[in-house]
């Protein structure tokens, strides 16, 4: 890693030349046009030189967050702040000086009928409805499809909103769907989340609580022949390929597959935190060897160490107290399988005061061994807010400014911030679009 002091007085030196240094409560340069200076919510003196140096780049660069999960306006979300509402309202973006989200429309396992994949794709079609009315309800929000109009939306001072897609149940079998939501705007594909569909398989197998039992580790042995030819098609209309909750098997052959570089949009290390949806090395070095890039999540469950025994017996000794399967795959899997609503937050309740909180230290824990790894090229960030995203000091977009401070302090030059924030994934939505129109 940089010499954290080295690089420090690199850019103390970098601004002098620009004036001098600002205090905390002001900006070190302008903000982006029509943009409030962004706010920190950390208590630090104004003479602390890391954040002033985090305000300057953070206000510079394009913060862009890899995936969130959609809560429509109006509606409230168990896993959004603590009132309900959503994690990224325009207002936090704006607080946090997040100037570009992959909002994904995202359902979870179902039955696999043609009624319930209409069902998936009724309530994904309502998602993406909710981003457009909330771009056409904020003059300072815009839906963006390419690189271009990323970097556009951002010299002009709007927040860029781009559509993602998890979990192929939403293509209804269809791999012709592909072409009718990407002309609405998706470019990022995600073709699995929780248990398996008929494209991939998970690396979350479901759990039946009336039988008692697990699907089986693999259906398809990863990719199915229909999953294939989704990735090829995602491919040829220039799309990027996500590799988020596939199972390992699935992971490996889509990046051999696919024509473009694959990204994880919200995947974290697993060799630091155990947990299967988690990328094992084998993954990080295929995804980073053709060119990828995996984008470490801000999610407590996917950050922290389960590698100490007792802690693991208190999960599963909590898990088995609230009538939930205690095999270990991560401490709140299935959590919705209880159905008394007051057991269930007790159990969440309990689960949380064990864990305590992750903290951003344990986010750049994740990006340092993916740049030790693979190298800078391929790191990138995300929160799965309005799904569980949400970490001591990032709770929501208002507090992104942390994460910037976060890397500056452990030594991140302000040029591979700018990589880590937005952009190698703009790197590889270019390489992307570079293919649309290849043969299928």
């Amino acid at each position: 890693m940089p010499d954290l002091h080295k690089n420090l007085a690199g850019l103390r030196a970098g601004m002098l030349l620009l004036g001098g240094v600002a205090a905390v409560g002001g900006c070190a340069t302008d903000p982006k046009p029509g943009q409030a200076p962004v706010q920190a919510s950390v208590d630090q003196a104004a003479t602390d030189t890391a954040l002033v140096l985090a305000r300057q780049i953070h206000e510079r660069v394009l913060v862009l967050d890899a995936h969130v999960d959609v809560v429509p306006l109006g509606e409230t979300s168990r896993y959004g702040d603590p009132d309900g509402s959503s994690k990224v309202t325009p207002a936090k973006l704006r607080q946090g000086g997040v100037d570009a989200v992959v909002l994904a429309a995202a359902v979870g396992s179902g039955p696999r009928t043609p009624e319930g994949d209409a069902q998936a794709r009724a309530v994904a079609d309502a998602e993406i409805a909710a981003v457009v009315e909330m771009a056409d309800a904020n003059d300072d929000m815009v839906m963006v499809q390419s690189v271009a109009d990323l970097t556009r939306a951002h010299d002009q001072g709007k927040i860029s909103l781009m559509l993602g897609l998890q979990n192929a149940r939403i293509l209804q079998a269809d791999v012709d769907q592909i072409d009718n939501l990407h002309r609405v705007g998706v470019r990022v594909y995600a073709l699995t989340h929780l248990g398996h569909n008929d494209f991939a398989d998970s690396s979350r197998p479901v759990y039946d609580g009336h039988t008692g039992e697990y699907e089986p580790a693999a259906e398809h042995g990863g990719l199915s022949a229909l999953g294939q030819r989704a990735i090829a098609r995602i491919n040829a209309l220039g799309g990027l390929v996500d590799v988020s909750q596939l199972s390992k098997a699935a992971t490996l052959q889509a990046v051999e597959l696919s024509k473009s570089p694959v990204i994880a949009s919200h995947s974290n290390v697993r060799a630091l935190s155990d947990v299967t949806r988690n990328l094992s090395d084998e993954e990080i070095d295929a995804i980073a060897g053709a060119g990828g890039v995996i984008h470490v999540a801000a999610f407590t469950a996917y950050l922290l160490n389960f590698s100490d025994p007792q802690l693991v017996a208190a999960i599963k000794a909590i898990r088995r107290e609230a009538g939930v399967d205690e095999q270990y795959t991560y401490p709140y899997e299935l959590y919705w399988e209880i159905d008394d609503p007051d057991a269930q937050r007790e159990f969440l309740t309990r689960m949380r005061t064990l864990l305590g909180p992750a903290t951003i230290d344990l986010l750049v824990d994740h990006v340092d061994y993916l740049v030790k790894r693979v190298g800078i090229d391929h790191v990138g960030l995300s929160t799965d807010f309005n799904h569980g995203g949400g970490i001591q000091g990032f709770v929501n977009a208002g507090e992104a400014l942390n994460v910037t401070l976060g890397l500056v302090r452990r030594g991140y030059s302000a040029e591979h911030i700018e990589k880590i924030w937005s952009g190698n994934f703009l790197r590889v939505l270019g390489q992307a679009e570079a293919h649309a129109g290849a043969s299928d």
